[in-house]
């Protein structure tokens, strides 16, 4: 009776103007190689973030995404937001 726990990615979608990426990741719990139990958590991945803890997956996808003006166009919205906000 060997338990095992594994994570993947099972999911990442590309979703809006600036190219956000949705990653949803798996924690599956089996036994003996019959699943007990699967969870999901999920993060968001922004044009002006640091990719180094992500997967070389999302690091490959963010490469080809996030463009310089895909990134250039965000750092304008959250400006003109901020600027909104009277900051």
């Amino acid at each position: 009776m060997a338990l095992e726990k594994t994570t993947v990615e099972d999911k990442i979608e590309i979703v809006g103007d600036f190219k956000h990426i949705q990653v949803r990741t798996a924690t599956v719990i089996s036994e003996d190689g019959v699943e007990l139990n699967r969870s999901f958590s999920r993060h968001v991945v922004s044009p002006l973030d640091d990719l180094s803890g992500e997967s070389t997956e999302v690091q490959a996808i963010a490469a080809a995404v996030h463009t310089q003006a895909v990134k250039d166009a965000y750092q304008a919205h959250l400006d003109a937001q901020a600027s909104e906000m009277g900051e």
